[in-house]
């Protein structure tokens, strides 16, 4: 037999059977014709040529398809010699032997002890981490599917897997928990001396019998007795880590090529951190609430912290789960961080049932309950905490008397405190933010004096109160102010309001109010400089179009528009939105299309479309999607009927079509700077959308304000801007830039802004802020140095 002719021949691996490529296939017929005419010598074989030779000996197994357990006896001693002279094969290979057994096996050959030897005999010349690679999921698959198979494969195929311990704690772990992934590696290798210490491993055995949905009382039982204080450190420090993970992206090479796989845990890995998580309930320390809400966080958003998955639902639940059984006021501000981060449906469900099972024992309502258990982290009214020279603001900004330095003179264990604080004020701010826009958007009612005491006079959500605009029910609004110790309220003529103790309030919006009313708030804003959290005065209203009556029942005005689609789905998750998952993975099944929807007020959801364009193949090489269309949004009511969209509230048909507008205002490709194409030339410089219109009314009141107002002026669509060399024009929706005389295009990749120009409220996306920036360059064009862009403006 020619030998050299199996050295470079490739293997496939198609869902677990093997093919050959068809240009090889003739050596598989080679090597059955040396067979008949018993020239096939297995101890002649170069070891090169034993992959091919071992994959060809066990497919020629096959009894056909009927299957059956009696073997030619000549084919069973090729496999005896292969096994006898077999060298280390790669695990690619074993994996493709048991590929070809596992077909054979269920094409009903029984034969099971002569069917898997190769196999077996192969994965035994392993390392331990390359056998747990090709037989993890096959023990599990066996158990379920194939248990007469199963039966005989157990024992050595456990066998396989047990690494011999001697004094090896690694083995020892190893043995419980595999390398399944970087976490469990890690993991091994800083503490396997400690979890295989005998005072740690009988626990850690019992933590990787963590395989329900939640614990037992048998389970937990066993936990609280062989809990001990060192294992409760170590509890800490694992889920520590655990919260600074993150996921890892493998790459496996195909005979096709290669595919990716992102993995943060895997199964193996979270079984025992389960474990860990529910031996929290026992631990009474202090750093226990907070971790576990980290661990929440952490594990129930998506690859990169954003998304409508989670990295673990298993450790999510867990996490919630142990803050529900733990209850009392402390989780409530660890559900809150939760509720604003995550945004997997069945996590937040959990969440949602844990705060009203907590806002049960309270008598209050979950909303009630979240706003009055907002940490003040030792914080004075004015957000500031000062010790010994030390100061910690509201941002987390510490400061020694004033300095940023902190000196080495000053108490360590003070500053680690403060720092630790500080950590924490950077998760709650988001939180806060989140829960009170969307207050606003609920039309939430509250007596004056809980708006006094929980968004008012709390140091940490009357940094945002502070500065919002409350309004009486049918009656005045007004902003905050203190006065004789209590707060009143003031509108932009100066006139004092005091509401009454038990008042009702809300937050006032646009919406509601004539077109004088809100210009005189916006002026009132710019005058005292006054910041809005988030867009109040300056809030976008979508009132119902024409098109929109005659289309009935869905808008079509953010139809049409092409995202960014990986940025428009962490935009829109982290607004709520869930359900926008698209890829090339199977058009036929409707990978091609998504339905995002947005639970909202009143037992309405909002239902938004996508799909991919005819490009996208060729765009993406059947990779990520990197571009999606807008289509048409729509709402149902709890029943799944489509709801008419006049009968919608204004309010909650407004807040909806926001969303979307600032969706395509920020992930439009018409924003890129070097773009082309009819509609990035449409949305690059066309009609303003409502955002872009409240953009305009911002720059009317910031321009006067400006160091180069007096080479500035308003167009409908643009500001333009003079400077020495030429004019130009900057779209307000887009911020692309056309310059005088012919319009040409002029190419600005948007940075920082030179100039610190007061905004009135913090803008999505950022779009104000570049649009000032290019025109404080612009006006200064003799100055500009970058040659990219002066042989654009002196070509």
């Amino acid at each position: 037999m020619d030998w050299d002719i199996l050295s470079d021949s490739p293997l496939r691996n198609h869902h677990g059977f093997v093919q050959l490529a068809n240009d090889h296939k003739e050596t598989f017929d080679r090597l059955d014709v040396a067979f008949a005419g018993g020239e096939l010598t297995v101890k002649e074989a170069d070891e090169a040529a034993f992959p091919l030779l071992c994959v060809w000996a066990q497919m020629r197994l096959n009894l056909g398809w009927e299957g059956g357990h009696e073997h030619d006896q000549r084919r069973l001693d090729v496999i005896r010699d292969l096994i006898d002279h077999l060298p280390d094969l790669p695990g690619h290979v074993v994996t493709r032997l048991w590929g070809a057994a596992n077909g054979l096996m269920t094409w009903r050959h029984t034969g099971y002890a002569e069917l898997y030897r190769l196999p077996l005999a192969a994965t035994a010349r392993l390392p331990y981490h390359e056998r747990r690679d090709v037989l993890s999921s096959l023990p599990k698959w066996f158990a379920q599917y194939w248990k007469p198979a199963w039966e005989v494969l157990r024992e050595p195929v456990e066998t396989l897997l047990i690494e011999p311990e001697t004094d090896d704690p690694g083995a020892t772990i190893r043995n419980i928990m595999w390398e399944d992934d970087e976490f469990a590696t890690r993991m091994i290798s800083d503490h396997a001396g400690l979890l295989a210490a005998p005072e740690i491993l009988p626990q850690f055995r019992h933590w990787n019998k963590a395989t329900a949905a939640k614990p037992s009382a048998g389970w937990t039982k066993r936990a609280a007795e062989l809990l001990t204080p060192r294992a409760a450190d170590l509890v800490r420090d694992i889920l520590t880590r655990l919260v600074a993970h993150r996921e890892v992206t493998h790459r496996h090479p195909t005979g096709n090529g290669e595919w990716t796989e992102t993995v943060f845990l895997r199964e193996r890995t979270a079984v025992p951190l389960r474990g860990m998580v529910w031996v929290c309930e026992l631990i009474d320390r202090p750093w226990v609430t907070a971790l576990l809400g980290d661990v929440a966080v952490t594990t129930g958003t998506g690859v990169g912290g954003s998304g409508a998955n989670a990295r673990s639902e298993m450790l999510a639940n867990a996490a919630i789960g142990v803050l529900a059984r733990r209850g009392g006021l402390e989780v409530v501000a660890q559900l809150a961080r939760v509720q604003a981060k995550v945004r997997k449906k069945t996590i937040l469900s959990k969440v949602d049932r844990t705060l009203e099972a907590v806002a049960a024992q309270t008598g209050l309502s979950p909303e009630q309950l979240l706003e009055r258990t907002v940490p003040t982290f030792g914080l004075d009214p004015d957000g500031t905490r000062t010790e010994d020279g030390l100061r910690l603001s509201l941002d987390g900004t510490i400061t020694y008397n004033g300095r940023r330095t902190i000196p080495k003179a000053v108490d360590r264990e003070l500053l680690a405190g403060f720092r630790a604080t500080a950590k924490e004020l950077k998760k709650a701010l988001p939180a806060e933010r989140f829960r009170v826009e969307r207050a606003l958007a609920s039309e939430r009612v509250w007596r004056w004096r809980d708006v006094c005491e929980f968004y008012l006079d709390q140091p940490v959500t009357g940094s945002f109160g502070r500065v919002l605009i409350w309004e009486i029910l049918q009656g005045p609004a007004g902003l905050p102010v203190r006065a004789d110790g209590g707060w009143e309220l003031t509108d932009p003529a100066g006139r004092r309001i005091q509401p009454r103790p038990d008042t009702p309030v809300h937050l006032w919006h646009p919406i509601s109010h004539t077109v004088d009313e809100v210009r005189a708030w916006r002026d009132h804003l710019m005058e005292t400089g006054r910041r809005q959290p988030f867009k109040q005065a300056f809030r976008e209203v979508y009132l119902l179009t024409p098109a929109e009556e005659r289309t009935h029942d869905h808008s079509r005005r953010f139809a049409g528009h092409l995202l960014r689609y990986g940025q428009a789905k962490a935009l829109l998750t982290g607004r709520g939105w869930t359900g926008m998952s698209l890829g090339h993975w199977g058009w036929e099944y409707g990978s091609d299309q998504a339905n995002a929807t947005k639970e909202l007020p009143g037992g309405l959801t909002a239902h938004w479309g996508f799909h991919l364009d005819e490009h996208s193949f060729e765009r993406d090489n059947i990779g990520t999607v990197s571009i999606c269309v807008s289509g048409d949004l729509h709402f149902t009511d709890d029943a799944g009927r489509r709801v008419p969209l006049e009968e919608v509230p204004p309010l909650i048909l407004s807040e909806a079509l926001r969303d979307a507008d600032l969706a395509v205002g920020v992930t439009s490709t018409g924003l890129d700077p070097e773009g082309h194409g009819d509609y990035w030339q449409s949305y690059g410089f066309g009609d303003l959308t409502e955002t872009a219109r409240i953009r305009r009314d911002a720059l009317t009141r910031l321009l006067p304000r400006l160091a180069i107002a007096d080479r500035c002026s308003l167009l409908d669509r643009f500001l333009r801007v003079r400077g020495d060399l030429r004019t130009y024009k900057i779209h307000l929706g887009s911020g692309n830039i056309l310059m005088d005389p012919n319009d040409a295009y002029l190419c600005i990749v948007p940075g920082r802004s030179a100039d610190q120009v007061f905004l009135p409220f913090e803008e999505d996306g950022g779009m104000l802020s570049i649009i000032l920036s290019k025109a404080f360059l612009l006006a200064a064009d003799t100055t500009i140095t970058d040659p990219s862009i002066t042989r654009q403006i002196q070509p």
